[in-house]
């Protein structure tokens, strides 16, 4: 076997006396991924960027080697100067984080973001920077590359600032790419499109890739050998195949079981017989927006309808840009639609006065943006309290019902002294969700409220969705690109693209028998039972 790309030996890093990864060693030879999988927390992501220099935590220790090899030359990534580090970032090692709004320079074109790599490690001139740029937004699949070239990250969507991201990334031909989480915000039709693209990348130029997951699902399909970590320790190192049909740690049967997946006769008992709660009729939206070549016109949501029945759960699926998002915020009138009408239990939403807002409540994807740092649990969930005077006017009385709150969503009403920074990813969800009980509401609306979410701290969350529902009789509005998730929470689904809907019906019939190819191929997309290496 060839010199590996990347060997890692009893790397450990500890911050105070914390010990964060504890002595994990792994090769990564040319042309092949090894995935790295586990909860959050269980030090991933620590691993991989003390691996390869980019660690900057105050009072951290790093010990043991991670030595890089490439044309004859060997750098140990964790002893090695800044300088060596600048010299090696972005020209042998490419990096692909979760979040490329946060990634990308929102003051630079992403053109200007390739180029700058190309201009510093390679030479270029910037005119040849500039055409190379055009030929690597064109082999990660952006469409109109020469416009795209002079857009900047907000106006291309999260799959297109994914591409852009792996361009960035390639640009230089790295023999390593380090792809973090890339598709855990991505709808599946995009993720799969992720996957297929590193894949062909990968082939092509022979690279070495580390791909990071706490969704055994997709590291499955993308994987040669898998690590599974759990506080900081390799619990298994071995081939996908070998992890996935004689898994020997129970954390990796538990990681396993709690995939996601699309199974027939799943999901909650239709209810045919439920009276509507939401009518939505014909609902419009659109937007004009700036782009590289002049303003346009965007119809987010094109003559939309649809019913959720009182105490069941409707899906709103679709890619990425198909109207979800816009339907709901529309819902709770943070976006104003130019026609149409929505009447909750007979009433005009839309037209709603801002104290009956509460009627309709929201959790969002990421509970650390959309939880004040500055504010305690307690006060979080107080505030619906006493803004809409539930609860009672006393201190005391509201102070009672946080207790309940919490308690709802199975946590400690001890947690009411904690702040956002001092909880879980989970935790936080959950006091989002109880934050959204709070306003008394007659619907939710869950906006990819567990996409962030580990697929073990997941699957709590939705136990904890349906019981609430069953014992409290409460309706959901459900967006989601998981489609296995949506399968496993709703009993109705409508499948939306571009705006329009593409069918709808109770979604035991749809997952069954879908009607439109669209569909088809949104359940086609989603990672399969058995990896990748199976099939090969």
């Amino acid at each position: 076997m060839s010199e590996p790309i990347l060997r890692v030996q009893d790397l450990r890093v500890s911050v105070g006396a914390a010990p964060i990864v504890r002595g994990v060693s792994f090769d990564v030879a040319r042309e092949q991924t090894v995935g790295i999988v586990g909860e959050s927390g269980s030090g991933k992501s620590m691993t991989v960027l003390a691996a390869t220099g980019l660690i900057d935590v105050p009072g951290r220790r790093v010990s043991g080697s991670s030595v890089l090899s490439r044309a004859g030359e060997q750098v140990d990534l964790v002893t090695a100067s800044a300088r060596d580090l600048r010299r090696v970032h972005g020209d042998a090692i490419g990096f692909v984080f979760q979040d490329p709004s946060s990634s990308l320079n929102p003051y630079l074109t992403i053109g200007h973001q390739i180029t700058e790599s190309l201009e510093a490690h390679r030479g270029l001139t910037r005119r040849r920077a500039r055409a190379r740029a055009i030929e690597l937004l064109d082999a990660v699949g952006l469409p109109h590359p020469e416009e795209r070239v002079d857009a900047y990250a907000h106006q291309l969507s999260g799959g297109q600032c994914q591409r852009a991201m792996i361009a960035i990334a390639i640009a230089c031909d790295p023999a390593l790419l380090i792809a973090d989480e890339p598709t855990t915000a991505l709808d599946v039709t995009t993720q799969a499109q992720i996957i297929d693209l590193v894949s062909a990348l990968q082939q092509e130029r022979g690279t070495a890739v580390v791909w990071i997951s706490h969704d055994l699902g997709v590291i499955g399909q993308v994987a040669d050998d898998v690590i599974v970590m759990r506080e900081g320790q390799a619990l298994e190192h071995r081939s996908v195949l070998e992890v996935y049909d004689r898994p020997s740690d129970p954390y990796t049967v538990e990681l396993l079981r709690a995939r996601p997946r699309v199974t027939a006769g799943k999901g909650p008992v239709p209810a045919p017989d439920a009276p509507a709660l939401l009518e939505v009729t014909d609902l419009d939206v659109r937007f004009t927006i700036p782009t590289p070549v002049g303003k346009r016109e965007i119809h987010a949501v094109d003559d939309v309808s649809f019913t959720v029945h009182r105490a069941t759960t409707l899906a709103l699926v679709g890619e990425s840009g198909s109207g979800k998002s816009t339907i709901a915020k529309a819902l709770t009138g943070l976006v104003s639609p130019d026609a149409g009408s929505a009447t909750l239990s007979g009433r005009d939403v839309l037209a709603t006065r801002r104290q009956d807002r509460r009627r309709i409540a929201m959790v969002f994807q990421d509970p650390f943006a959309s939880l004040d740092p500055r504010r305690s649990v307690a006060d979080a969930i107080a505030e619906p309290l006493r803004v809409h005077r539930l609860a009672g006017r006393g201190t005391r009385d509201r102070e009672r019902r946080v207790c309940e709150l919490l308690e709802l969503v199975d946590l400690d009403p001890a947690f009411r002294f904690r702040y956002p920074h001092e909880l879980s990813g989970g935790q936080r969800q959950r006091v989002s969700i109880a934050r959204a009980l709070a306003l008394e509401p007659e619907m939710i609306i869950l906006d990819e409220a567990t996409a962030s979410l580990d697929v073990s701290v997941q699957a709590r969350v939705l136990e904890m969705l349906r019981a609430l529902q069953r014992d409290l009789g409460l309706t959901y509005l459900f967006i989601a690109h998981d489609l296995a998730i949506v399968q496993e929470m709703s009993h109705d689904v409508v499948v939306l693209r571009e705006g329009r809907v593409q069918e709808a019906g109770p979604a035991a019939s749809l997952f069954a028998d879908p009607r439109e190819e669209y569909t088809r191929e949104l359940l086609a997309a989603v990672p399969p039972e058995r990896p990748r290496a199976a099939r090969a």
